[in-house]
């Protein structure tokens, strides 16, 4: 038994180094890709009845659009999905471009059912132990019944403190530790000063609200015998500056993180979806910048096709007055009435960036669950519109108010984008210092830069890159996660060298814990050679394996590949868990194809090595093939009687959250087994009839005699 764990160990790694190739071993930005969007300008729509249902059929006539109330002809029309497999194309050629191929001619191809990318912007700066509960009530849910089969979603919080784990991923182990980590960081503005003056009262106070201001003119002399009027109301104005002041520093921060999260998604292809969950904050226009910040965050969301749903996690308030808050005794009712207006003012900011990027609020309402899966389904579909702009548009920095309308059809309600900037105000700030950078990057060696781009949030995607993570406990050592990369050979530059086509390509690996610390680093040259041009396309695809031995724990692996004659780059992430030793608990899938017929559906496979399979790195297979998976179960338990274990073992294949495969439950083998520590179970499933797409493979144990499951599950393509 540890040979055959030793024995599939080195298959992960072995298997899949490239074939004539030759590698250098060494001890321990790229140019963002630029696409062209120089011909249109786009905006998506979407379209509800009375009963808030999307409106499809929707032709490009129905629809009116005016860019500063100038009625503009649209050049572009198309229902899009979001998530689905024509989205990026379709949004390029709204754009008035295409995917552009790399200088080999090859277009980077785009996942089937990609599925979509879902944020949630958790603004902990302005958020009490109650919203607190309920963000991560609402997140849970989320994750156990709203995350679909193919979407990523990421959890961020204006404070930073989820740290490493505030990454998009498709891992519900990342994402639930990540929501572990949002603790309370309350916020609140505090006066020292007699009578207590809030946040909202400074705020009415600097706007010259006669009757509040008044009052604290009023008890200031009253505190302060033999001051003047004009000395209190001198005071009273400068304490209401102090505690705006205050405030609007915590709140720039709230907007600057989430400014920074959506104009890192534009390198996400398709629509994104953020969830910004706050306890509200309010619009200071003297004293601080936030209405430009929301006027760049608006524009920033339409150019990168970001949608936001705000949700107060207050939830269903009468007023922000509770028994917590010190209140001012006023017997003319002064304060009273001017505090009505407080929580529609703290909701003011949240209501512009749901509306304003086309979006909606969740506002007075104890469950927020409904409001988000009624987000998920509005934003899964809409109508993709594109016009010419003008031509001085390049040259200015206006903000361009945007309307569209459906002709005809008033009852309908839109949600659309309210406005954009021509070009962003900051460009030509920051265009001397990215210069600057882009000239010391110059000096910088090959590794520097291609490690410089695998720490940038999201994937590189110029050189598709294949990632695959295994883990298995070995007898000897335990633990060991073997990562395995793969890349065609297609998108690297070939050059005559003593009369072969030679390429030669960097290639750089870490591995970091769920606080970012990075561990075990690798780096590879490799030459890949063949004695021609259509020999080295048609060859084995570039293939590298490492091994490191791990303690139980999160971890991500970030890989990257350089050509090192074009500087051309590709990066992948991926995470995984080991777990603690001891527990019921399955290796990763190790999955193969084939092409031989199989026994039947799930049926196990006898270890003798008489039906060999390659390990696939990529997970892509044909409807012809066969699909092999094996697992080792750990740690399962002796029964009493005869100190065997009794495991069972069922398969699920799904697709779009439904099941396609589910087999019954059925006990596995444990002849000529000499480890019960490490049971194997191979087995293999006819994908013959299955369409094309992206599919799930769950399988689960259940442990008989300790009366306790486990499962482990992975994806695969059917192209």
């Amino acid at each position: 038994m540890a040979a055959l764990a030793c024995l599939l160990v080195f298959l992960v790694v072995w298997t899949q180094r490239g074939h004539s190739q030759t590698s250098e071993s060494k001890g321990q930005d790229q140019p963002d890709v630029l696409r062209v969007y120089t011909e249109l300008v786009q905006t998506d729509v979407m379209v509800f009845d009375k009963q808030a249902r999307f409106v499809n059929g929707l032709k490009r006539e129905d629809f009116e659009l005016r860019i500063d109330g100038k009625l503009k002809p649209i050049e572009f029309f198309e229902k899009v999905t979001a998530g689905g497999s024509n989205e990026e194309s379709q949004i390029a050629a709204a754009r008035g471009s295409s995917l552009q191929p790399n200088a080999t001619g090859a277009v980077v191809p785009t996942p089937l059912d990609r599925g979509r990318p879902i944020f949630f912007y958790v603004d902990d700066l302005h958020l009490d132990l109650a919203g607190l509960a309920t963000t991560r009530k609402l997140i849970t849910h989320f994750i156990d019944n709203e995350l679909g089969q193919n979407d990523e979603a990421a959890i961020a919080s204006a404070s930073g403190q989820i740290g490493f784990l505030q990454q998009l991923t498709d891992n519900k182990a990342v994402l639930r530790a990540a929501l572990e980590r949002l603790k309370l960081r309350p916020y609140s503005v505090r006066d020292s000063e007699r009578p207590v003056m809030t946040e909202y009262q400074a705020l009415l106070v600097t706007n010259y609200h006669r009757d509040l201001t008044d009052y604290f003119i009023d008890e200031t002399i009253r505190l302060n015998p033999g001051m003047t009027r004009e000395a209190a109301e001198s005071l009273v104005s400068a304490r209401a500056r102090a505690l705006l002041q205050q405030a609007g520093h915590v709140t720039a921060n709230t907007l600057t993180g989430l400014e920074g999260l959506i104009r890192a998604a534009n390198k996400l292809p398709g629509r994104k979806l953020i969830f910004f969950i706050s306890g509200g904050f309010f619009l200071d226009d003297r004293n601080s910048d936030s209405r430009d910040r929301l006027q760049r965050i608006t524009s920033a969301a339409a150019r990168n096709g970001v949608v936001i749903y705000s949700m107060d996690a207050r939830g269903l308030v009468a007023s922000l007055i509770d028994i917590s808050s010190e209140s001012q005794f006023d017997l003319s009712g002064r304060v009273q009435r001017a505090n009505t207006g407080e929580l529609l003012a703290s909701q003011d900011s949240l209501h512009a960036l749901a509306k304003d990027t086309g979006g909606k609020t969740v506002f007075n309402t104890n469950s927020l669950e409904p409001g988000l899966g009624r987000a998920l389904k509005e934003t899964s579909t809409y109508y993709l519109l594109a016009w010419k702009p003008d031509r001085e548009a390049p040259r200015s920095s206006k903000f361009r108010r945007l309307e569209v309308k459906v002709v005809g059809k008033p009852d309908l309600t839109l949600q659309v984008r309210r406005g954009f900037f021509d070009r962003e105000p900051d460009l030509a700030e920051s265009a001397k210092p990215a210069k600057k950078e882009t000239e010391q990057t110059q000096i910088k060696s090959p590794e520097a830069e291609l490690r410089k781009v695998m720490l940038s949030p999201y994937p590189d995607r110029d050189i598709p890159v294949s990632l695959s993570l295994s883990y298995l406990n070995t007898p000897t050592k335990g633990p060991v996660l073997s990562t395995a990369l793969q890349a065609p050979n297609e998108f690297f530059s070939f050059g005559p060298v003593n009369g072969r086509q030679t390429a030669v390509v960097a290639i750089a690996g870490t591995v970091f814990d769920d606080r970012g610390n990075a561990g075990a680093v690798f780096n590879n040259r490799i030459t890949i050679d063949a004695p021609s041009i259509e020999a080295a396309r048609e060859g084995p695809d570039l293939t590298y394996g490492y091994p490191v031995y791990l303690g139980p724990g999160l971890y991500q692996v970030r890989v990257g590949v350089r050509d090192e004659k074009t500087g051309r780059t590709g990066t992948a992430h991926a995470w995984i868990e080991i777990p603690n030793p001891g527990q019921l608990a399955l290796s990763s899938l190790l999955l193969g194809g084939r092409t031989q017929s199989a026994i039947n559906n799930a049926s196990a496979i006898p270890l003798d090595g008489s039906a060999p399979v390659d390990l696939s790195i990529t997970h892509n297979f044909s409807a012809t093939q066969y699909l092999r998976f094996a697992v080792f179960v750990y740690n399962a338990a002796l029964a009493p009687a005869d100190s065997k274990p009794d495991v069972a073992v069922q398969v699920h294949l799904v697709r779009d959250g439904q099941p396609v495969v589910t087999t019954a439950l059925k006990r596995v083998s444990i002849e000529n087994i000499s480890d019960l520590d490490r049971i194997p179970y191979v087995a293999e499933i006819s994908l013959a009839g299955l369409p094309a797409g992206q599919y799930l493979l769950q399988v689960t144990v259940v442990d008989r005699v300790a009366k306790r499951s486990a499962s482990q599950q992975t994806r695969f393509e059917i192209q």
